[in-house]
């Protein structure tokens, strides 16, 4: 019931992830990402303490193959999960176990690895991976990218109604986490409007943490 990509941009050392399913609020329990370090999905039937687990393990040194074998090894029932993960040389990494629901399949490249579970069809991780490595530009703007070219590639068996993308660079926080919880529309085309929104404003907000004093004004009524 879920298709996701985890993600490095090899450029910037940002690490995103973005997400999709029919189940409600899919990125409140299974996107995991940590600056400098990677990113991880933690997905299918959800244990969301796979995602830390995996990101630890990956900052004490693992490379993102390691870390999924460790997380195979320690997890519970991790024949029912899925766990994709990239690191900060680009490797990636992905577990699907055989219990995972419907058509579940997954896809790699450098910097990207992708999969998913309730499938319309089996290539839809392979046109994610292809529809981000074709991308260029700001890591949002490929992960948006690679997201709605699984909806091109058929997306989920049913309808999905909710999406997030995370993005981190840098600081403990992660500089971009953006989320539609629940739709009857499209949760994909609602996540790229808000990035469209966020995307100017990010290095803004960033500014505003680091040091208020050099922030740009808020733009809002009051805001001297």
């Amino acid at each position: 019931m879920t298709f996701s990509l985890v993600a490095r941009c090899p450029d910037t050392g940002m690490f995103g992830l973005a997400i999709s399913s029919s189940s409600p609020a899919v990125a409140a329990r299974c996107s995991f990402a940590r600056a400098g370090v990677g990113a991880v999905a933690s997905q299918n039937v959800t244990d969301p303490s796979l995602g830390p687990l995996a990101l630890d393990l990956m900052e004490q040194g693992l490379s993102a193959p390691q870390a999924v074998e460790e997380v195979k090894k320690h997890g519970n029932f991790i024949e029912y999960r899925q766990v994709l993960a990239v690191d900060s040389q680009g490797r990636t990494a992905i577990h699907s176990g055989a219990n995972s629901l419907g058509i579940w399949t997954q896809a790699q490249g450098e910097n990207v690895a992708s999969g998913g579970n309730l499938l319309d069809n089996d290539g839809v991780p392979q046109a994610i991976v292809d529809g981000f490595l074709a991308s260029s530009g700001h890591i949002g703007d490929r992960l948006i990218a690679a997201m709605q070219a699984a909806l091109a590639a058929g997306g989920e068996a049913g309808p999905v109604h909710s999406a997030g993308m995370k993005i981190v660079d840098k600081v403990s926080w992660p500089v971009a986490d953006l989320r539609c919880d629940w739709t009857e529309d499209c949760p994909i085309e609602n996540i790229a409007t808000a990035w469209d929104i966020y995307k100017p404003q990010l290095d803004a907000y960033i500014q505003r943490a680091i040091d208020p004093r050099e922030a740009p004004s808020y733009g809002v009524p009051g805001d001297e």
